[in-house]
């Protein structure tokens, strides 16, 4: 008997969807039509490939009114915000853009009488297992590079947001991809696992959390699949004596609290030179007291419910330990009427006189608290911002750009911002050290973790 898969939306609790998960012999037909299409997906031109997809995209765009209402009910998001269609269109047309040149032969003309070049190869069937914070955005970031590269694609969405695999698959089959290229599956863990297990898996791009991409591990053991792990995160922000205050405090309260809190580069700690630090406090407790907590489906609605009852709980745990061990609230909760202990409903929280002994400093939150610690120099800010298992970003408000890249030389992470944060650039590339993972998506170099090369060595006289 098949699994049932129930999405229980955090607007009331209730089930607002359910799909039955794939049984073995279900499985088996996917990846059969998957590698039965394959070949002749890479062997259709690369413009053609690039244009299916832009199609699709544009499918996706035209469901964006429907799509903003589903995100609200499935994980919370205020439909204010109109959904992921930004960041979706920024990142799908930049890699459309550069596909020719970076997918193109690197060629090696310094030795006459040969013809020698490297070509870049699909690596065949690419499973993408995405998360619900950003369902579409982060999926997207490896199903159009992956497909525009040759390779097809096999989604398995998150159970909280089950009807966005469905979205990406309706989108696809309208551009008129090939049956086969592009499907979006519903498993259950056990049956994921024992499909990444089976070996039929050429790359698996997974983001999520760190138990999530150790289990990936280790179901793809001795298969030499290859993998993009996008994991944790624990992002910092370091406030420099010079910095726009202003600027900086608007900035660091939107990317701390946009989507409650659940963004995988959200701002979880604040480090703010001696000089700027009362001030600084003062403005972002001033803009956080601003926030209007409530059901995400009113436009009136700035910040909505966390996806689930248990990660809210995760979060007011940490900072009820947090001040218990000293630190100081600056928020009270029972101004934000939704906020209710044992729902998803959790109002954004400021702590000062904070250490990294707090599980708050230290541990991913994924939520809408932060943590505001005092530093007396750069060298103090670097090393409270290295203390950490995770580096995915960091960001540094500053206005002297020389400092800012001199500091970022001495940061363990995969982005450096300046006077910026919580944002994907798809010209950069998109990836984290430590705890936050392997591999890497967008730019040339996510094509190149899509792709495996293949060296043609001719001699042409002899």
């Amino acid at each position: 008997m098949s699994d049932t898969i129930k999405l229980i939306s955090p607007v009331d609790g209730s089930v607002y969807a359910e799909r039955a998960a794939l049984d073995a012999v279900a499985v088996e037909r996917v990846v059969t039509a998957a590698r039965s299409a394959q070949a002749g997906w890479a062997a259709t031109p690369l413009a053609t490939r690039v244009d299916l997809c832009l199609k699709a995209l544009d499918a996706l765009l035209a469901m964006n009114d429907d799509i903003v209402t589903e995100l609200a009910w499935q994980m919370g998001r205020p439909v204010r915000y109109g959904g992921e269609k930004g960041g979706l269109t920024e990142r799908t047309r930049y890699m459309a853009s550069i596909a020719e040149s970076a997918l193109a032969n690197i060629e090696r003309n310094d030795r006459p009488g040969f013809k020698r070049y490297l070509k870049m190869e699909p690596l065949g069937i690419v499973m993408v297992i995405a998360p619900w914070n950003y369902p579409f955005m982060t999926a997207g970031n490896a199903i159009f590079p992956a497909l525009m590269a040759g390779n097809v694609v096999i989604l398995k969405h998150a159970a909280q947001t089950l009807l966005v695999g469905e979205r990406f698959a309706a989108a696809f089959e309208k551009a008129g991809l090939p049956k086969g290229v592009f499907q979006n599956i519903v498993l259950s863990h056990d049956g994921t696992e024992k499909l990444l297990g089976s070996g039929v898996i050429d790359h698996v791009n997974f983001t999520g959390s760190v138990a999530g991409g150790k289990a990936i591990e280790r179901a793809l053991a001795g298969t030499f699949a290859t993998m993009g792990l996008e994991l944790g995160g624990k992002d910092p922000a370091y406030v420099m004596a010079d910095a726009d205050l202003d600027y900086a405090v608007a900035n660091l309260v939107d990317g701390a609290f946009f989507n409650s809190g659940q963004c995988c580069c959200g701002i979880e700690r604040i480090y703010v030179h001696e000089s700027r630090y009362d001030a600084f406090v003062d403005g972002f407790v001033a803009m956080t007291r601003d926030y209007k907590l409530g059901n995400p489906l009113d436009p009136e609605t700035t910040i909505g419910p966390m996806a689930q009852t248990r990660f809210a709980t995760w979060v007011r745990e940490q900072t009820e330990e947090a001040i218990r061990k000293g630190a100081k609230a600056h928020i009270d909760m029972s101004a934000f009427a939704m906020d209710k202990a044992g729902t998803p409903y959790l109002a954004p929280q400021v702590l000062t006189n904070v250490n990294h002994q707090m599980s708050v400093m230290r541990e991913e939150s994924f939520g809408p608290v932060v943590g505001i610690m005092k530093v007396k120099d750069d060298a103090e800010a670097i090393q409270l911002m290295n203390d950490s298992p995770y580096g995915l970003t960091a960001s540094i408000w500053t206005e002297d750009a020389v400092a800012a890249e001199k500091i970022g030389h001495q940061i363990d992470t995969g982005t450096v911002f300046m006077n910026r944060c919580d944002y994907v650039d798809p010209g950069l590339v998109w990836t984290g050290v430590k705890d936050t993972g392997k591999g890497a998506a967008l730019s040339e170099v996510g094509f190149a973790n899509l792709t495996r090369p293949k060296s043609y060595h001719l001699r042409l006289e002899h």
